[in-house]
């Protein structure tokens, strides 16, 4: 169950409207690295969370606290927008510009599709995906998922800080840039309760590693052809991170056979000269079935 409240988690004011930033503020509500995507991460990696009860209000509290940064940033949009000149017809028609340049950067469907208001695209007016949402129902795994997300996130909010003189807009973005600090925090600091580096990887850390190949469970494979060590750091020597083996650097090569693969399934309709072994002849299996 949700409840709401009418205010605001922070104060949102607009000093100046800017239709084209508001067309930017898009990307951190529907865009990839934006609060749709980290609110919806969260409470479905909570709806599914198996385990220690305490993980799963955590993800519930923080998710929630999301939806309220999508109320801000759709009012910020909303308010943005109030200066936007909704008669255009008469400077489509004279002048045949492009709508975009038109409206100063707006983008169109904010006046066509609601009116000026929000939506659930980015920056671009590319739909919020839900495949972006990682839930993976491992703990450790949606943890390090739920950094980079903030951490994505944090960098755009330092963007869009830097993209604006609007003090309103500027003092809005310095709270959600704070909140990302802590959930970044937030998220680490599961990690650190779950045992730390050494204890949480690799992950899953409940499958045995004795089943897995042990000759390649440490070892950083090069490519270069040029068969320098410019790819060398602390990942190709010494104790891995998870202290459970030793890092090494070792050329790529191919150790596996050719693939060999059968001939077309005839009623997959490929073409004859596809259905030819080696010898020219047409399989009989294929034969029989034409």
């Amino acid at each position: 169950m949700f409840f709401h409240d009418r205010k605001l988690q922070y104060t949102v004011k607009v000093d100046k409207p800017n239709p084209a930033f508001a067309k930017m503020l898009q990307q951190a509500i529907g865009g990839i690295e934006g609060e749709m995507k980290v609110c919806f991460q969260y409470l479905f990696q909570a709806w599914g969370s198996r385990g220690p009860q305490k993980y799963r209000d955590m993800l519930l509290e923080t998710g929630t606290e999301e939806i309220g940064h999508i109320e801000m940033l759709a009012t910020a949009v909303a308010l943005n927008l109030e200066g936007a000149d909704m008669s255009l017809t008469d400077e489509i028609v004279g002048k045949n510009p492009v709508v975009e340049a038109v409206m100063g950067g707006m983008n169109p469907r904010h006046f066509l599709s609601t009116g000026l208001a929000a939506l659930a695209v980015d920056a671009s007016g590319v739909p919020f995906n839900g495949s972006w949402v990682v839930g993976t129902g491992n703990l450790a795994a949606d943890m390090y998922a739920n950094v980079t997300a903030e951490s994505a996130g944090r960098v755009l909010a330092t963007r869009l800080w830097e993209a604006t003189d609007d003090a309103g807009m500027k003092d809005m973005l310095s709270f959600l840039i704070a909140r990302d600090t802590m959930h970044q925090n937030q998220w680490l600091a599961v990690l650190e309760e779950l045992g730390g580096v050494e204890n949480v990887h690799p992950i899953p850390n409940s499958f045995p590693q004795a089943e897995e190949n042990q000759n390649f469970n440490y070892n950083f494979i090069t490519t270069n052809i040029y068969k320098d060590q410019n790819a060398a750091g602390r990942w190709t020597e010494g104790k891995s991170i998870d202290g459970k083996g030793t890092f090494k650097m070792e050329p790529g090569a191919p150790v596996g056979d050719e693939p060999t693969l059968g001939p077309p399934d005839p009623k997959g309709h490929a073409q004859v000269e596809e259905m030819k072994n080696s010898s020219g002849s047409i399989i009989d299996k294929v034969k029989n079935a034409l």
